[in-house]
């Protein structure tokens, strides 16, 4: 036998019920009331009913309940006693709650204080962080500066890479050539060698040839020059022999002639002395000579004569 539809009062009755069991101190919310209340958990509650019967009578409960509270909601069908009691407790309930709400209060103020300054320190460190934000960033346009800069630098190197990668083909082809011309001169080198070696060993040949006839001219002309040194130290001692008796007659010479020096000498000395006594007579003549006449009396020659006879 099929089970008869719940009423709306039966309804009503059960969720303020399931309220009461969940132990809401305070009119419960709508999130509240959906996890308490639910048309599953009421269908299992009542036993079966129609899900859509049950949402549009569990919506208009929940409107109630959630704008009035469960404090002014009056409990039908119930005897005056129990539903006092259920108040009383409802009540006694709400008190504890109450004192649940003071301590939580307190706590979610102090909570709220250790946010506030928990709020002020994080903002300390916001502003730190943002100082430290702004030099990040200035230093990231420097980087990006520095970058841009490396990237143009770099973009140069690759040019000048590329430049010296082509010069450096040029010059391997320029030493390639360099290197054929250097065989080149060194095969030459080494024939103008081979030829000049030849030409040494003839040349040698011809010069030990010549030294050899020069040796002996040499030779020759060594005999030569030892007789004519040999006559020219004969006529050497010759000459020195010569040169001594020079040297004896030329020194006898100088001592006749430092002899008739002296004899001079002496002969010039007597004869100032005579000129000095006839100086002496002449005047004392003169002295005792009468004044003489205006006719002048010619000089006697015989002065001159004796002083050539003397000077002979």
């Amino acid at each position: 036998m099929p089970r008869l539809a719940a009423t709306p009062d039966q309804i009503r009755a059960t969720v303020l019920a399931m309220l009461t069991e969940a132990g809401d101190a305070a009119p419960p919310t709508a999130a509240r009331f959906r996890r308490v209340v639910s048309v599953r958990k009421l269908r299992d509650r009542l036993g079966g009913g129609d899900p859509a019967t049950l949402s549009r009578t569990l919506n208009a409960i929940e409107a109630e309940v959630v704008r009035a509270g469960l404090a002014d909601l009056a409990l039908p069908e119930l005897p005056a006693e129990i539903a006092e009691a259920m108040r009383a407790l409802w009540q006694a309930a709400v008190a504890v709650q109450l004192d649940d709400v003071v301590r939580l209060r307190r706590e979610a103020q102090q909570t709220a204080e250790a946010a506030q300054a928990a709020r002020a320190e994080a903002e300390l460190r916001v502003e730190l962080l943002r100082e430290e934000l702004s030099e990040v960033r200035a230093q990231l346009a420097a980087r990006d500066t520095a970058l841009a800069e490396a990237s143009a630098a770099l973009a140069a190197a690759s040019a000048r890479a590329d430049a010296q990668a082509a010069r450096r083909g040029e010059l391997e082809t320029a030493l390639a050539t360099v290197q054929e011309r250097v065989m080149t001169d060194e095969r030459a080198h080494a024939e103008a060698i081979a030829t000049v070696q030849a030409r040494y060993e003839a040349l040698s040949k011809q010069l030990l040839q010549e030294t050899a006839h020069q040796r002996d001219a040499v030779r020759a002309e060594r005999a030569q020059l030892a007789s004519q040194l040999k006559f020219a130290e004969r006529r050497i001692a010759a000459l020195e022999e010569e040169r001594g008796r020079l040297d004896a007659e030329l020194a006898s010479e100088r001592a006749a002639r430092q002899t008739a020096a002296g004899e001079a000498s002496a002969l010039k000395a007597v004869t100032a002395s005579q000129r000095a006594q006839l100086d002496e007579l002449m005047r004392a003549t003169l002295a005792v000579a009468p004044p003489p006449s205006k006719t002048r009396v010619p000089r006697s020659t015989d002065k001159p004569a004796g002083k050539r006879t003397v000077k002979s």
